[in-house]
């Protein structure tokens, strides 16, 4: 290929989505791109403390499916959710914040990277533990079905978490009961630093096992904003009219290495490279402009974009440290319906 010669971006399939949903799928991809770069900077700063699991490259999962969601349906993710959280609405003040353990954190500082929560915008926690939120997922699915809520859960986890054993309860128990959940597979093929297809015997880790569950296998392009949208909205409006769960394969790729720890040593030689050529957000963007979307338009929605990450920056940096009095609050339960605060 020429230096002159472009990559088409993968076509847009199905039905127009309007330049409404589009412009707000680029916009959600940039915010998390850009936050999540601006935490790495802010670790170099020394102003983050322990290590964190950033999602750079994984984007349109998240865009996907925040833009999709209902505002009173609920997420839950894992220790890489930075991004699943700011895609329901959380203030990216208080996730930074709580990155950095300031007072205006989500969780008022206390509860760093890995225990991002946002109950009022549906962010049921994220949970540390590998495979430990799946049942809890189908629990709150249970509660919405009872109910009558209509409410879906969707559960993140990376394909690591398909050979623990609370993924197979789980999905065992959502088709029984006929759950509204989604279950989504982030795979970025590396659980860690062990390539999936080593541990795994078969080549899809979630999706092909969905047979075993009476599941339809479900394997999509993790980095392409608009096929994770509409797959969504699918199995979520299926799910709402009792269609039961889902469980769906998102093919992605993290661009840096497991935690902040991980230089990535491991990867084949040019690997990241073939994957940086799918870019979800230089795929989107191309997309838009070959569909006719004006360029100072995009440059607006990046120049806002990066405008909203400053703001937010200061404003973490500008707030105080927890206080010594807050150190017992809304830590532990007494074993009752009582919660010392």
């Amino acid at each position: 290929m020429n230096k002159t010669t472009k990559k088409t971006p993968p076509p847009a399939t199905g039905a127009d989505l309007g330049s409404e949903v589009r412009l707000d799928l680029y916009r959600l991809q940039l915010e998390l791109r850009y936050c999540e770069k601006r935490a790495y900077d802010l670790f170099l700063q020394n102003l983050i403390k322990g290590t964190s699991h950033l999602s750079l490259g994984q984007e349109a999962i998240a865009a996907g499916f925040g833009v999709a969601m209902r505002k009173d349906d609920w997420t839950f993710c894992t220790y890489r959710g930075h991004a699943h959280t700011l895609a329901r609405g959380a203030s990216m003040e208080g996730v930074l914040g709580e990155l950095m353990g300031r007072q205006c954190g989500l969780l008022g500082g206390k509860g760093g990277s890995m225990h991002l929560t946002d109950v009022k915008n549906g962010v049921m926690g994220s949970y540390a533990i590998i495979g430990a939120h799946l049942p809890v997922a189908a629990g709150a699915a249970w509660s919405a079905q009872y109910r009558g809520t209509k409410q879906v859960a969707v559960c993140f986890f990376g394909d690591g978490t398909t050979n623990i054993g609370a993924f197979h309860e789980a999905l065992n128990f959502a088709v029984i009961w006929k759950l509204p959940v989604i279950f989504v597979c982030e795979n970025n093929l590396y659980m860690e630093y062990t390539p999936i297809r080593s541990v795994t015997a078969v080549e899809h880790p979630a999706a092909d096992r969905a047979s075993a569950y009476n599941l339809e296998k479900i394997v999509i392009d993790g980095n392409d904003a608009d096929e994770v949208y509409r797959t969504a909205q699918k199995y979520m409006e299926r799910a709402r009219e009792g269609g039961g769960p889902a469980l769906i394969e998102c093919m992605t790729y993290r661009h840096s290495g497991h935690s902040r720890a991980d230089p990535g040593k491991y990867r084949p030689e040019g690997e990241l490279e073939r994957w940086l050529e799918r870019d979800p957000i230089k795929i989107y963007r191309e997309r838009l402009l070959q569909m006719g979307m004006v360029e100072a338009t995009l440059k607006d929605l990046e120049t806002q974009s990066m405008q909203k990450v400053d703001r937010a920056t200061e404003e973490a940096k500008a707030s105080p440290l927890p206080s010594i009095d807050d150190i017992e609050k809304n830590v532990w339960a007494d074993g009752g319906a009582a919660w010392r605060n």
